[in-house]
């Protein structure tokens, strides 16, 4: 039996945690500010070079038509002209030509970084938007974990299931974080600060060598693309767009499809019975544990071969994650305070909220079984009024 007291640190210790998320998360929110308003900044400097230079453009067009007419004056009446006033003529004509054209291209890069700058705006518009959203919710949580230990003693019972289900969210939480973090770190952010130094260049090389321009441009392009392709994947590992789109067994077939091609293990796909819409909470769910299976499979088991099988039955979704790797003891590691016992942990605790059935079986050397069993039944799943998952093709 838990004492009181002993449950009254757990909540202390919570909250601290609780506390520095809020902290972190409000630096940043302050970090996403200030590099709007230096975006913002930047923004108002690039339409007031992209005016000027409009106004360049003008200008340059305007005397260029003015030294088209004296060389077409010139080309018609040849006779009166000397030699030397019609190659002067086609020469004032060539270089406003080309200085034109310079500005025009000026004019077209500045536009593009404009673009760019916008868009980055309004994306760090969304970023504190979002933060400001995560903070007010940790506040409430916090607001939560204040309240009087009377109420607590009250659902002492229920409290000690919840106190491990909270601890080990919220270092999931706080994991899931520092990993997204490092990926955008090592990732999108490096790319973007080379993409700007790259463009910085351009920008140095259009008058100097003009001849350069294009290469230079083709490659930030490709750095450009690669930058999306990390962006993409990141935002694919916190959310799926396919999960909501399409449904759950095309989104599994997608992520195991590129799993296989990014860790060069062959995952085969099973699906048993037709698939039919699911809650999003079961959906996201069986997601997760799948996607949690596949990365302890990656981590820890030094397979070559996984199975993934999902059997839709009436009112009940089955899956199986099943590994040739090299295995581990069961008790020993959920008995550990590791990354793994937690994402076991997590896994158990996702399953046994929905009122579903959770199982591992795993020896060393024997390969590892994720066995899950869900109720689809509102009835039975404690979702009843939740949405279903649109859009669900039938497989």
């Amino acid at each position: 039996m838990i004492r009181v007291e002993n449950l009254e640190k757990v909540i202390q210790r919570t909250r601290k945690v609780v506390e520095k998320s809020r902290e972190q998360l409000y630096l940043l929110g302050e970090s996403a500010r200030h590099e709007y308003e230096r975006a913002k900044n930047e923004l108002e400097v690039a339409k007031r070079e992209i005016a000027a230079v409009i106004n360049e453009v003008d200008t340059l067009e305007r005397a260029y038509l003015k030294t088209r007419r004296h060389l077409i004056e010139v080309s018609r009446n040849f006779s009166r002209f000397g030699e030397d006033e019609i190659k002067a003529a086609y020469e004032a004509a060539h270089k406003k030509q080309l200085e034109l054209l310079s500005k025009r291209e000026q004019e077209k890069l500045l536009r593009l970084h404009r673009d760019h700058l916008e868009r980055n705006v309004k994306s760090l518009e969304a970023t504190i938007k979002r933060s400001e959203e995560l903070i007010a919710n940790v506040g409430m949580v916090l607001k939560i974990l204040s309240n009087d230990l009377d109420e607590v003693r009250v659902q002492l019972g229920e409290m000690q299931q919840m106190q491990a289900l909270g601890l080990s969210v919220i270092m999931a939480q706080e994991e899931e974080r520092r990993r997204v973090a490092r990926e955008i770190h090592d990732g999108p952010a490096q790319s973007l600060a080379n993409i700007v130094m790259r463009a910085e260049f351009c920008l140095r090389i259009m008058e100097a060598n003009p001849a350069i321009l294009k290469e230079e441009l083709l490659s930030l392009m490709d750095l450009v693309r690669s930058s999306l392709q990390d962006v993409r994947k990141i935002i694919f590992d916190l959310r799926p767009m396919a999960l909501d789109d399409l449904g759950l067994v095309p989104a599994v077939k997608r992520y195991v499809e590129q799993y296989s091609n990014d860790y060069g293990v062959l995952v085969e796909t099973v699906v048993v019975g037709e698939e039919y819409e699911l809650p999003s909470a079961l959906v996201v769910a069986v997601f997760r544990v799948i996607q949690e299976s596949m990365t302890n499979v990656r981590k820890h088991a030094q397979a070559t071969q996984v199975l993934v099988k999902i059997e839709f039955i009436k009112n009940r979704v089955n899956v199986v994650v099943r590994d040739n790797g090299c295995g581990f003891d069961v008790e020993k590691v959920t008995a550990e305070k590791s990354g793994q016992a937690f994402g076991l942990l997590g896994m158990r605790e996702r399953i046994t909220l929905l009122k579903g059935k959770f199982k591992l079986k795993s020896a060393p050397g024997q390969g590892t079984e994720v066995i899950l069993s869900l109720p689809t039944a509102p009835e039975e799943n404690g979702l009843a009024g939740v949405r279903r998952v649109e859009n669900v093709n039938s497989n």
